[in-house]
């Protein structure tokens, strides 16, 4: 089966807003091939070249597609079959006054490391690194307020999350019709933590699906990935503390509806069985997931 591409050259956005007006519409069902630049808009192309300051817009995400027939309260699922780099290098940079490190004394801002792919990795000095691509942001049209591309919140946005990549499906929430789905901020690889504030961001074609689950047995707050292993709710808030309680909560109520649990079982159950896990630490706000095996939990929609 054929898959129509829709391209940065066909529209992209800075900023996730509830009246986003789509470059394309999407049957449910269809399968895309996503053409996205990287992060910082073809801006560094060598080590010379150095950002020194976190640029107005950043982290341009190509869209947003209209999925036919999602309406408020439905589910939009994004399968994500493939991501392969489009261009021959990466980059890894510093900026001042951003990352996890950004007011160490040992730590140089700005600063470029450009990351050439090679063979399969992409490289680092002499040292090779797997291309494990990772889709930095990833989301749909937000319910009232509006949210940059650098920020991550319940519509999505800037999740820097590792397990959104090849082989996952990530479920969203629908605010909005049409759901207006947009993505970007892609990277050849990338940490748990994203600890300098970016992974080697790349242009990437990425294959997904996209469908709509009208009416799902569970309704969900925030985005959700399921992976081979686990069901992973993600969270975003201005604390580690913050979201990691609202992923746990998330978590609890998959649970709820799976063994009718009352709210006090389930928080026991995901105490055992859960795994909190950091995605990003440099975003404006802070993005954590909540892993529960699929062994105990197997179809919350």
């Amino acid at each position: 089966m054929s898959r129509t591409t829709v391209s940065h050259e066909d529209g992209v956005i800075y900023e996730f807003a509830p009246d986003m007006e789509a470059v394309y519409e999407a049957e449910p069902g269809e399968r895309l091939t996503i053409a996205t630049r990287d992060s910082l808009d073809g801006a560094v192309q060598s080590e010379d070249d150095v950002i020194e300051e976190v640029p107005a817009e950043v982290n341009a995400a190509t869209g947003p597609i209209a999925v036919e027939g999602a309406r408020p309260g439905d589910v939009l699922a994004v399968g994500i079959e493939d991501v392969r780099v489009a261009e021959d290098q990466g980059r890894a940079i510093t900026i001042e006054g951003f990352g996890l490190l950004q007011d160490h004394p040992d730590v140089e801002a700005p600063r470029t490391r450009m990351t050439p792919v090679e063979d399969g990795t992409i490289r680092f000095d002499d040292l090779s690194v797997p291309i494990d691509p990772v889709v930095g942001t990833i989301g749909v049209a937000p319910a009232e307020e509006s949210y940059t591309t650098l920020v991550p919140h319940d519509h999505g946005g800037n999740l820097d999350t590792t397990d959104v990549t090849i082989g996952n499906t990530i479920y969203f929430p629908v605010f909005r019709d049409g759901a207006m789905l947009a993505m970007g901020d892609c990277k050849a690889a990338m940490a748990d933590g994203e600890m300098c504030g970016t992974g080697a961001e790349i242009a990437t074609d990425i294959d997904v699906t996209v469908d709509v689950l009208s009416d799902p047995d569970v309704a969900i707050d925030r985005p959700v990935v399921e992976t081979p292993d686990a069901w992973k709710a993600l969270a975003s808030a201005e604390t580690a503390e913050e979201a990691c309680e609202r992923a746990n909560l998330d978590a609890m109520a998959l649970l709820e509806a799976e063994h009718g649990f009352d709210a006090t079982d389930a928080h026991l159950f995901s105490s055992l069985v859960g795994g909190l896990e950091i995605s990003q630490v440099v975003d404006p706000l802070v993005t954590v997931r909540n892993a529960i095996p699929k062994e105990y939990l197997s179809e919350p929609f």
